[in-house]
C-alpha cells in the first residue's frame, strides 16, 4: 500500500513539472515571436520641425603671402657676400646681398673732390659758403665799378673847367660801362657757381646712395623664399637677386555666394581649416570685401588676415572657410537618420494611417544630427526617424515616438 502511494506521488510531481515546463515554453515563445502583420512593423517616428537657422557659409579659399617682393639690384656689381639664403627669417633693413663697392667708393671720392673745387672757386671756407654777392670775384668787380664811377665824376668836374679833353671824358665813361658789365658778370658767375655746387652736392648724394645700395636690404620682415644669385656672380641693374615673403599674417582670399552679401561685413570673425592642420581651426577677420560680383561664379570676393606667428601655414595652401553670417532663415529639418539615399535620390518615409509613404526630398545644409530639407516636406508631418534602410512604401507600421520608445527601453532594462 505504501509503495502505491509513493508511485502516485512521483507521478503527480512529474505531471506538475511537465505542466509548468509547457507553460514556461508558451510564455517564452510568446515573448520572442515577431509582431503579427496585422499589428504592423514597429518604427520610431518624429515630426518634421521648422526652426530659425542662422546661416553659415562654407567656401574654399587660398592662403597667400600678404606681402611678397622680388628684390632687385639697384646698382651693378659683383656679389661679394650672401647675407641670407632660402628659408632665412630676416628683419626689415637686414642685408640680403652685399656687392663689391670698391668702384662705387672711388666714384664717391671723385664727386667729393669736384664739389670741393667748385666751392673753392666760390671762395668757400670749408663747408661754409660766403653770403650772396660777397665772393672775391664779385667784391673785386664791385670795387672796380666804384673806382670807375669816381673817375668819371672827377673827369666831369675837370671838363667843366676845361682841364681835360673830351677824349679823356669819353674814356672815363667807357671805363665805367666796362666796370659795370664786369660787376654784373661776376654776380652771374657767382649764381652759376652756386647752382653748380647744388648739382655737385646732388651728384655726391647720388654716389653715396649708390654706395649704400651696394648692400641690398630687406624691405620688410619676412622669409627668403628664393635665392637667384651666387657669390662671385656679376649682377646688372634691376637684376633679381632674392624673393621675399611675409608669413605673418597671411592673406586669405575666398568667394562667397551673392545671396549672403547682406550678412558679410568687414571685421567679421571667420573660421578656417587646412589639410596641414585639420583639427586646429584658425580664427581670422574679414579685412576687405569686393564691391562687385563675378559674372561667372555669381559670387563676390573677400579677404581676411590670418595670424601665422609660428609660420606653420604656407602661402598657396587651400583652406576650408566657414563664415557665420547674420542672415536668419526658417528651415525645415529632419533627423539625418530619417533620410534614405539610393542612386542619388533622397527619400523620407511619412506615416499616414499607420502606413508608410515615401516622399522624395531635396536636402540642404547638414546641421549636426539633423539635415535641412529644402523641398518635399512640410513642418508637422510624421516621419520615420531612424532605421529607414529596407523600408518600402505601403508597409503597415506600428508608430512609436522616439520619447516613448526610450521610456519603454528604460522600463525593460529595469
Amino acid at each position: 500500500m505504501r509503495t502505491d502511494n509513493r508511485r502516485l506521488r512521483h507521478f503527480s510531481l512529474a505531471a506538475l513539472a511537465a505542466v509548468l515546463g509547457a507553460a514556461a515554453g508558451c510564455d517564452s515563445a510568446q515573448a520572442t515571436r515577431k509582431p503579427d502583420a496585422k499589428e504592423g512593423l514597429p518604427v520610431k517616428v518624429t515630426q518634421v520641425e521648422r526652426i530659425e537657422l542662422r546661416r553659415d557659409v562654407e567656401a574654399v579659399g587660398t592662403l597667400a603671402a600678404k606681402d611678397q617682393a622680388v628684390i632687385s639690384a639697384e646698382v651693378g656689381g659683383r656679389v661679394a657676400r650672401l647675407a641670407a639664403d632660402m628659408g632665412d627669417h630676416v628683419r626689415e633693413g637686414a642685408p640680403l646681398v652685399v656687392l663689391d663697392a670698391e668702384k662705387l667708393k672711388y666714384r664717391l671720392d671723385e664727386q667729393q673732390a669736384t664739389l670741393d673745387q667748385t666751392r673753392a672757386r666760390l671762395g668757400a671756407r670749408g663747408a661754409d659758403l660766403p653770403a650772396p654777392e660777397q665772393t672775391p670775384d664779385v667784391l673785386s668787380a664791385a670795387a672796380k665799378h666804384a673806382e670807375a664811377v669816381q673817375q668819371l665824376e672827377r673827369a666831369r668836374r675837370l671838363a667843366e673847367r676845361n682841364l681835360v679833353s673830351k677824349e679823356d671824358l669819353e674814356r672815363a665813361e667807357t671805363q665805367l660801362q666796362t666796370a659795370r658789365a664786369a660787376h654784373e658778370a661776376a654776380i652771374a658767375s657767382e649764381r652759376q657757381l652756386r647752382a653748380e655746387i647744388a648739382a655737385r652736392e646732388a651728384a655726391l648724394r647720388g654716389a653715396g646712395r649708390e654706395l649704400q645700395d651696394a648692400t641690398i636690404r630687406a624691405p620688410f620682415d619676412g622669409v627668403v623664399a628664393e635665392r637667384m644669385v651666387s657669390q662671385g656672380q656679376f649682377v646688372a641693374v634691376q637684376a633679381p637677386v632674392m624673393r621675399l615673403v611675409r608669413l605673418d599674417p597671411l592673406r586669405l582670399t575666398a568667394e562667397i555666394p551673392e545671396q549672403f552679401a547682406p550678412g558679410i561685413h568687414v571685421g567679421q570673425v571667420i573660421s578656417l581649416r587646412t589639410d596641414a592642420r585639420p583639427d586646429a581651426p584658425i580664427e581670422a577677420r574679414v579685412t576687405r570685401i569686393s564691391p562687385d560680383v563675378n559674372l561667372k561664379s555669381r559670387a563676390f570676393g573677400i579677404e581676411a588676415d590670418v595670424p601665422n606667428p609660428d609660420g606653420a601655414l604656407k602661402p598657396g595652401t587651400f583652406a576650408r572657410v566657414k563664415v557665420a553670417t547674420s542672415r536668419v532663415d526658417h528651415a525645415v529639418v529632419v533627423p539625418f537618420t530619417a533620410v534614405q539615399t539610393r542612386y542619388g535620390t533622397s527619400v523620407v518615409f511619412t506615416v499616414r494611417d499607420d502606413k508608410l509613404a515615401s516622399s522624395e526630398v531635396k536636402l540642404g545644409d547638414r546641421l549636426g544630427p539633423r539635415v535641412e530639407v529644402t523641398d518635399g516636406l512640410e513642418a508637422g508631418v510624421t516621419i520615420v526617424a531612424e532605421g529607414v534602410e529596407g523600408l518600402t512604401a505601403g508597409t503597415k507600421v506600428l508608430p512609436r515616438k522616439i520619447g516613448d520608445a526610450a521610456a519603454a527601453k528604460q522600463g525593460a532594462e529595469r
